[in-house]
């Protein structure tokens, strides 16, 4: 015999012996079970005989059985869907981290390309701060200039005045000169 042993139980009153592989335990479970449906059918019904109530409490456990095979059925039918999908759920990850890996590298040239952006920024920033003040240089240099240059307009329209009143006067004295060579002319003639 290979591990089978012998197990005395008790079932509506009735001693009985099992020969089986199964734990004493398990087989004395079963045996409470059995027994509790037979006395649960006798305690609802004292007309009933011993075979009938045996025969409803295997019928009562020949349905229960069924609907569980029935559901057990349901739920392997159910679990079948994902485990058949499983394969595929596994390719769209792979092919989900092969993505997600593309994306990383690109961000990273992204961020490399931002950094480098930035710094050019800065460094444009910085030339036109050098710029700026190089224009406002300049700025005051042109302004300075043209006080100059309108300085030098005014001593130019001076002196222009100036020429003019002395031409006048130049042109005074040579009339006055003119006068007295006529005079002189005169007083010869």
């Amino acid at each position: 015999m290979t591990g089978k042993k012998k197990i005395n139980i008790v079932i509506d009153g009735r001693n009985f012996t099992v020969i089986g592989s199964e734990p004493e335990e398990y087989v004395r479970e079963l045996a409470f079970f059995v027994d509790t449906k037979i006395k649960d059918l006798t305690s609802k019904n004292d007309k009933l005989c011993q075979t009938m109530s045996a025969t409803l409490a295997a019928l009562n456990i020949a349905d229960e059985l069924f609907k569980t095979k029935a559901r057990l059925e349901e739920l392997e039918s159910q679990a079948k869907d994902p485990m058949e999908k499983y394969d595929d759920v596994i390719a769209e990850l792979e092919k989900s981290k092969t993505i997600i890996k593309a994306l990383e590298i690109e961000c990273e040239s992204y961020k490399d390309q931002l950094l480098k952006i930035k710094m050019e920024l800065e460094d444009a920033v910085n030339e036109r701060a050098k710029y700026n003040e190089a224009l406002e240089l300049k700025e005051k240099e042109l302004s300075e200039s043209q006080k100059m240059i309108k300085s030098l307009q005014d001593k130019i329209f001076d002196n222009q005045i100036e020429l003019i009143e002395t031409k006048k006067e130049l042109g005074e004295v040579l009339k006055r000169l003119d006068e007295g060579k006529n005079l002189f002319s005169k007083e010869d003639a």
